[in-house]
């Protein structure tokens, strides 16, 4: 992936790394660093083919060594928050190398490397962002092939979130990532001009490669604190001065609640536009980012089998359409019936795409494979329809539908009414176990600071919207919807978590 990197990756003395408490790092010196590090694979006998599995904080020496891994082996970074017993499922699915982490970080990772004869190397971060060492504990043994590469040459292995199910491990190659990011750069009229300050962990597709990678290659700054937290958002923002940022609904939600005491800063330092994925934008909440920080906000979809984006809406002069995740943006996009052929505009059916972004396969699953391709094209598992001027609007998930005695029920559908209701906070349907039905419809909700609002009170707002079957039949009223890694909210598996079943 080096040499597709090199084409883009300026090398002069502009900033290209920021980090809190660290000085900073230009493009010249990420060439110089990212070189240092094949040199230091090679004696460690890390070679291409060698997956570089790596549970480190956010900020810029993970994304640093993610580029360096994607380039020189196979990056495989993991979330620090999982326990032993995932530690163990990733690392011997991953079939890692090494293991890289950062020595003062807690985690369960190393234990589940050692029991698995995986040998660890100690990251130690210089003052400069982005620059480090790596110190091995103990001898790497002698290489031994580890991935099949016999179809591709991957730069990044990523497991799908596997809600119900075991996670499929998706290999992206460099071309998949690069053009991934030039997609989404040229979606957002990047610049040198621009800085993104990042709040997605890096080991998510979308702060990898549409934070990461696509500002690196449209030779923007990037800010990279330790991690998300709204109660420093808005000191970062002042401080660094940012010109945009991407997350998702659940980080927007927490930005906005805060945004209150923080007008001052908001008016100061403007940003040029605000971008959101992986999860669906409820339109109350696009409409207070603009309000608030009167800027476009640009709603996208993505998944890690595109290398993230598939469809964004465009930024102004041209039209967005809240509600919709926008036009192609990369891959081709189509949609099909249940019998597989494609429908015409205006009907709701599974997308899917195909394009240089797309993967052709996932790793060792040809069950998930043979599922999950149509005629060389990818189904997504996604529901949606196109309208006649091209916009995608997504309807929910295959496997989220719920299935109310032969009524087949959308949550999203109902979610989108709930939200409008200005007591609400957040809110999302999902499937719970029923005698009568099989499913039924349950409905956790957290309600906006100082409002009150009861069962009825929803069933009468859904009633003027909602056919009757469709009307949630058990609602939780939370402090907090339980959330995945990224902060997005998890609908399948949603009733297991919330103790409404067994399973």
């Amino acid at each position: 992936m080096y040499e597709l990197l090199s084409k883009h990756l300026k090398l002069n003395a502009e900033i290209v790394l920021e980090a809190p408490d660290r000085s900073s790092l230009t493009y010249r010196e990420l060439n110089d660093t990212l070189i240092n590090l094949k040199n230091t694979f090679k004696d460690l006998l890390i070679s291409k083919s060698d997956p570089v599995a790596m549970v480190l904080p956010n900020g810029p020496d993970l994304g640093v060594l993610f580029l360096a891994s994607a380039c020189f082996g196979i990056a495989a970074p993991l979330n620090p928050n999982y326990s032993k017993k995932e530690f163990l499922f990733f690392l011997t699915d991953l079939k890692a190398r090494v293991l890289i982490v950062d020595p003062e970080l807690k985690s369960e990772a190393t234990l589940a490397a050692k029991e698995l004869g995986i040998p660890v190397l100690n990251l130690l971060p210089n003052e400069k962002a982005g620059v480090f060492k790596l110190n091995p504990i103990h001898d790497l043994p002698n290489k031994m092939k580890l991935i099949d590469s016999s179809n591709c040459e991957p730069s990044l292995l990523l497991h799908t979130s596997g809600t119900t199910s075991t996670p499929k491990l998706v290999q992206l190659t460099g071309e998949n990532l690069i053009q991934s990011a030039l997609n989404i750069g040229n979606t957002l009229k990047l610049n040198e001009r621009d800085t993104c300050l990042n709040i997605m962990p890096l080991f998510h597709i979308h702060g990898l490669v549409a934070v990461f990678m696509a500002s690196i290659l449209f030779s923007g700054k990037l800010i990279c604190p330790p991690g998300f937290n709204a109660l420093t958002f808005f000191k970062f923002l002042k401080k660094y001065m940012p010109t945009w940022y991407s997350g998702v609904p659940t980080m927007h939600q927490a930005i906005l609640q805060r945004s209150i005491r923080n007008l001052d800063i908001i008016k100061k330092y403007p940003l040029r536009f605000i971008r959101s994925s992986s999860a669906a934008l409820p339109k109350p909440v696009l409409k207070e980012l603009e309000s608030t920080f009167q800027c476009s906000v640009i709603e996208a979809y993505g998944m890690t089998e595109a290398s993230h984006q598939i469809a964004s809406n465009p930024l102004p002069p041209e039209l967005r359409k809240p509600g919709t995740v926008g036009k192609e943006a990369g891959p081709k996009i189509k949609i099909i019936g249940s019998n597989g052929n494609d429908l015409p505009c205006n009907q709701v059916g599974e997308i899917i795409i195909k394009g240089k972004n797309v993967i052709k396969s996932y790793v060792n699953n040809p069950k998930a494979n043979e599922d999950s391709f149509h005629e060389n094209w990818f189904r997504t598992g996604d529901l949606g329809l196109i309208d006649e001027e091209g916009y995608l609007t997504i309807s929910g998930r295959i496997k989220e539908i719920i299935n109310k005695g032969g009524e087949k029920v959308s949550p999203k559908e109902i979610d989108d009414v709930l939200q409008e209701m200005p007591a609400v906070e957040q809110v999302v349907c999902f499937a719970i176990n029923d005698n009568k039905y099989g499913e039924d419809i349950g409905c956790a909700i957290v309600l906006a600071p100082g409002m009150l609002l009861t069962e009825q009170e929803i069933v009468m707002h859904a009633s003027k919207y909602l056919a009757r079957f469709k009307i949630p039949s058990k609602f939780l009223f939370l402090n907090e919807i339980p959330k995945g890694a990224t902060g997005k909210i998890q609908r399948i598996g949603l009733a297991k978590k919330l103790g409404l079943q067994n399973g």
